[in-house]
């Protein structure tokens, strides 16, 4: 089951590591219970906070985090949630503003990539609202080590 989350304002780092997985990831930076019920009932999305007031009519559609380390945040995520990295959805999504992000033409990059990029990578993604441009660099294989040790030690 593909989940959409929506994460409250305390938790802006997971938002982003959330979106680099490849899952649809709103960050809700208000304070205003009621209109992030709404927005998760409208876009049928589950809330992940670190409130700890509970949100009665969502109680099965929220996960209260505990822990504000990072590490331990997305290991409790993948867990309680029995989420499943996917490495074809890893990557597809901006980490800044999680639109889904777009294949361009390496010609279409050059004049925004430094010239060694360019002369050792050949495949681009762009973001098409915030613009931004993303390929797979020496930060792709370190973020997948990262996650596979922390997927190990939470195994």
């Amino acid at each position: 089951m593909f989940m959409k989350f929506i994460l409250t304002n305390e938790l802006g780092r997971l938002v982003r590591w959330l979106r680099i997985l490849g899952f649809d990831t709103v960050y809700f930076k208000s304070n205003n219970i009621g209109t992030l019920i709404i927005e998760t009932l409208r876009e049928d999305r589950f809330i992940i906070t670190r409130r700890q007031t509970k949100i009665d009519d969502l109680q099965k559609r929220t996960l209260v985090l505990t822990s504000d380390n990072l590490k331990e945040q997305l290991k409790d995520v993948m867990q309680n949630l029995k989420l499943q990295i996917n490495e074809n959805e890893m990557f597809t999504r901006c980490p800044m503003c999680n639109t889904v992000l777009t294949e361009i033409k390496k010609e279409e990059a050059k004049e925004r990539i430094p010239s060694y990029v360019y002369g050792t990578q050949n495949e681009f993604r762009q973001c098409n609202l915030c613009k931004k441009l993303y390929w797979k660099g020496t930060h792709w294989g370190n973020i997948k080590e990262a996650l596979s040790r922390q997927l190990r030690a939470s195994s």
